[in-house]
């Protein structure tokens, strides 16, 4: 008898557009006199559960009504929380067995070679659509200097702290420092934290260091490294059963409070900056697996999507490329095919320094406020753009709005002023989930690349590959 069941992705696609649904409605139906209606005239005290004389008449409705704006918000925090909680230690164990199982530092070498010039030949070439794309569109006209005042007015407060993180986050710190950052004076103080470059360095460190070790005593450590990433995936098999009705609980309140108003404000800049994610995802993508992939290691555009549409709807509903690591990963080894000793050291990696959809957003970001103000860049101000993005995106935390601090760097560097950024703060959150899309895309797409040349990659058919 054909099985009825209906697949994991469909599943979140369907909570996915039920929470765009309800968002909406909710934005344009429930307003203050909605509020009013149930006695309740000042929301964020109510909802707050904080006593108020606005909100002595609410009765068992109104608190019905919080209970279940509450558990909403919570069911999608808890999960969000679940999967960044195995994040730290799917990293840890899966770099250092993958390190390590490879045997050899010359594989080891190749390997990554292969990986960090496909990380950096992406970002770039991204960093440089985004660029293209505004140059050629000029979003920043068709902001009118009424709303441009409007915006700016509305989100002072929160543009100036975020401009204040990003100053501090780079203040003092020249290249040599950042670098410097990136190895970690206590290592167990960088995994308690979650300082995920460091924890990166410091697994890929560990792992090469077994590779010297003889396999008689290398050996146990690395199968209780694998044991531990296994664990971890089971942890991650039975998460991804609420993941339908988490990503419904995270997406609800997102359109709910942006709102349709902002998004008019701001469609052409929206419209660029997804027209360039949609680009690299349907364009530089396929390309780099139909030119780098061959024989019966191919990867075909259509198979790649197959496989990968569950991390990749779990990555636009959580804006976190940290928290959708785990579901990437399952994805490429059970559903894509690569080894997991290509995915368990490629991946980790590319969820820390790959971000070819931040190094996109950042270059329309400065060239749009550029516009804005009326300051025009030269050739040179656009290379340093595109060599600020990309470098800004490697050190891109894999959190949600993390790139919002980065800004500040990159504004700085064309002398565009960073408290423009009040002006795209309302759209931010959305974008943030469309361009976390690209950056788990690209790591999976790299790690493709990488099995297929290494002839790690099982063809569509053989045992393990459920994507068929």
């Amino acid at each position: 008898m054909q099985d009825r069941k209906i697949a994991l992705h469909w599943k979140i696609l369907i909570g996915l557009a039920l929470g765009v649904v309800v968002g909406v409605v909710l934005n344009l139906a429930w307003t203050d006199a909605t509020w009013a209606s149930f006695g309740v005239n000042d929301k964020t005290t109510f909802l707050a559960a904080k006593p108020s004389d606005a909100n002595a008449e609410a009765g068992a409705a109104a608190s019905a009504v919080r209970f279940a704006v509450n558990l909403t918000q919570f069911t999608g925090k808890l999960f969000i929380r679940c999967l960044r909680f195995i994040a730290v230690p799917i990293v840890l164990f899966s770099l250092i067995a993958g390190a390590a199982s490879l045997g050899d530092v010359r594989k080891l070498g190749r390997i990554g070679g292969k990986t960090l010039l496909l990380f950096a030949g992406a970002t770039v070439v991204s960093a440089v659509i985004g660029i293209s794309l505004a140059r050629t569109v000029n979003p920043g006209s068709f902001v009118k200097s009424e709303t441009k005042e409007r915006l700016l007015t509305e989100r002072a407060a929160e543009a100036a702290g975020k401009a204040a993180t990003g100053r501090a986050a780079v203040a003092e710190k020249n290249m040599w420092d950042r670098v410097l950052e990136t190895v970690p004076l206590n290592p167990f103080e960088a995994i308690a934290k979650g300082e995920m470059l460091q924890i990166v360095t410091f697994a890929l460190v560990l792992g090469c260091a077994l590779t010297l070790v003889p396999k008689t005593r290398s050996a146990p450590i690395i199968q209780v490294c694998d044991a531990c990433a296994d664990a971890v995936t089971r942890v991650v098999e039975f998460l991804m059963l609420t993941a339908p009705y988490a990503v419904f609980a995270i997406i609800a309140p997102i359109v709910t409070t942006v709102g349709l108003d902002v998004l008019r404000a701001l469609g052409v800049y929206s419209l660029v900056v997804l027209a360039g994610l949609l680009s690299v995802q349907f364009v530089l993508y396929p390309v780099m697996l139909l030119v780098f992939t061959h024989g019966e290691n191919r990867v075909t555009p259509g198979r790649f999507f197959k496989a990968m549409a569950p991390a990749q709807l779990l990555a636009f509903s959580s804006s976190s490329s940290n928290a959708t690591l785990p579901v990437n990963m399952d994805c490429c080894t059970n559903r894509l095919g690569v080894s997991e000793e290509v995915t368990s050291f490629v991946l980790p990696l590319g969820a820390t320094i790959n971000m070819n959809g931040t190094a996109l957003y950042l270059s329309v970001v400065a060239i749009f406020l550029a516009q804005l103000y009326d300051l025009p860049l030269t050739l040179g101000e656009q290379t340093a753009l595109v060599v600020t993005a990309t470098l800004s995106a490697i050190g891109a935390a894999g959190i949600p709005g993390a790139s919002i601090a980065l800004m500040v760097v990159v504004l700085e560097t064309v002398h565009v002023p960073p408290e423009g950024i009040a002006i795209i703060l309302g759209v931010d959150r959305v974008l943030d989930m469309c361009r976390t899309v690209i950056n788990v895309s690209g790591d999976a797409a790299t790690a493709a690349i990488v099995a297929s040349t290494e002839g790690q990659l099982r063809p569509p058919g053989v045992s393990g590959d459920t994507a068929r």
